[in-house]
């Protein structure tokens, strides 16, 4: 315990010899975390085209793909798509109720699989899941938040909604309309805060993924690979209208 005391403090002493490149500070945490959150909301109902272009930008910067659909009932179309460019034929995806559309019909009738996630869990489903996500060559989610400064995508794991769908195929798919946009990681905590203390929208899930790009990871001699840790290839389709 006092060699670990001891090396901690070693590096603070390190760091403290130069100055950081910018003044970093926590952020307050809000007093009224759900008038902040619909504040937050009022203020992106206005400036989400903005937000988008800034989203787009970034997650193209990081080797993302971005598409657009008209419509939900065009998102199928889409994944026939990029299932078609990828030579891909199994697909996992976010149970239809919390995706919010059913691309079964369409994908079936291309001649594609897609195994979809249950609401109502056991170990025995958990793990049928898990093996037919990692089986699976796309994994199709929705978006709980899509931040623009990043280009990163949020997603909140739960019942319906399993984190395997996103992380185990080699390609992640995720769909998102206008409300799911947010400009700031600041504006992201006061949105989780607000999770946090509503009891009816409170966070049920075991993990909150930040989703940046593709996977990567690279060795001592900065060799760059892919794949890795999750998904070689990160998609977002935006719904102009749903």
């Amino acid at each position: 315990m006092a060699e670990r005391a001891a090396f901690l403090e070693r590096i603070r002493t390190e760091v403290g010899k130069t100055r950081g490149l910018f003044d970093a500070s926590t952020a307050p945490r809000p007093t009224h975390p759900t008038e902040a959150a619909e504040a937050i909301k009022r203020q992106m109902a206005e400036r989400w085209p903005e937000a988008l272009e800034r989203f787009k930008e970034e997650f193209e910067r990081i080797a993302g793909v971005f598409h657009r659909a008209a419509t939900l009932d065009d998102v199928p179309g889409v994944l026939v798509d990029v299932a078609r460019q990828k030579s891909a034929t199994r697909l996992v995806a976010w149970e239809p109720s919390v995706l919010g559309f059913d691309p079964r019909p369409r994908l079936s009738a291309e001649g594609l699989s897609l195994a979809v996630a249950a609401t109502d869990v056991d170990d025995a489903t958990r793990l049928r899941h898990r093996e037919e996500s990692a089986a699976a060559q796309i994994g199709v989610t929705g978006a709980d938040w899509v931040l623009a400064e990043t280009g990163t995508l949020i997603l909140i794991s739960g019942r319906g909604r399993p984190r395997a769908t996103s992380l185990l195929p080699d390609t992640h798919v995720a769909v998102f309309d206008r409300s799911r946009l947010v400009e700031s990681l600041v504006q992201v905590g006061v949105l989780l805060e607000a999770l946090h203390v509503d009891p009816a929208h409170s966070m049920s899930g075991a993990m909150i993924n930040f989703i940046t790009g593709p996977s990567r990871t690279a060795d001592i001699e900065l060799t760059l690979t892919r794949g890795v840790h999750g998904p070689k290839e990160v998609h977002a389709i935006f719904v102009e209208s749903t």
